[in-house]
């Protein structure tokens, strides 16, 4: 089970990226990795097909792990831990330094 969203901002702490933010805009929770606006980017050379889509150098956005991404909390800006609680049979995600509400 992941804590982080979609729409979640997150600090990159490990890789050609490091120190950059964005955020999510998709997350894959088998493979324990997320897709993050404008990071990881690689590029790619495509071939025309036919007369339709032109051929040429493509940016492709790539997967980065769970584990090189920190959740930064929208509230107090900071780079945290996400945890849980549970109010009147709901349960919310937290941040760990502010202890404010998430969602």
């Amino acid at each position: 089970m992941l804590k982080l969203k979609v729409g979640d901002q997150v600090l990159i702490t490990a890789g050609k990226d490091k120190g950059k933010s964005g955020k999510i805009e998709r997350v894959l929770p088998r493979e324990a990795r997320v897709v993050v606006t404008g990071i990881n980017l690689y590029k790619r050379n495509l071939k025309s097909s036919g007369t339709s889509k032109r051929g040429g150098i493509i940016d492709i956005v790539k997967p980065i792990a769970v584990a090189n991404v920190t959740f930064t909390c929208p509230k107090c800006k900071l780079p945290t831990r996400v945890g849980y609680v549970i109010k009147a049979d709901k349960k919310a995600r937290i941040c760990k330094k502010c202890d404010q509400m998430v969602d």
